[in-house]
């Protein structure tokens, strides 16, 4: 507990798992989600993303997303959403999609 009686915030982080085409999503140091993808001729396909149920709620998908979408586009990749959640997540963020989707 803070001094305030609130729990801290927990340590979330999001780093590529490259030796297993995926990036995790860690809360606390433990697994808590993750976004695989394959890539192909500069393109990076997006083909299943999850949060654990246990995470729900917490707007760690969003996270998620954001996160493997910005690297992907740092890179200089295009973005083949196959993934229902990362397509979901692209139309309601058109700015990323324009910039992504090849």
């Amino acid at each position: 507990m803070t001094a305030t009686g609130q729990a801290p915030e927990p340590a979330i982080e999001i780093r590529e798992n490259a030796e297993e085409e995926r990036y995790d999503l860690l809360v606390d140091g433990k697994l808590a989600g993750m976004a695989e993808y394959r890539d192909r001729e500069g393109r990076r396909i997006f083909f299943h993303t999850e949060v654990d149920e246990a995470y729900a709620g917490r707007g760690l998908g969003n996270r998620l997303a954001r996160a493997v979408l910005d690297d992907s586009l740092a890179r200089g990749l295009h973005v083949v959403p196959r993934c229902p959640f990362i397509r979901a997540w692209l139309e309601r963020h058109p700015d990323y999609a324009a910039r992504l989707v090849g």
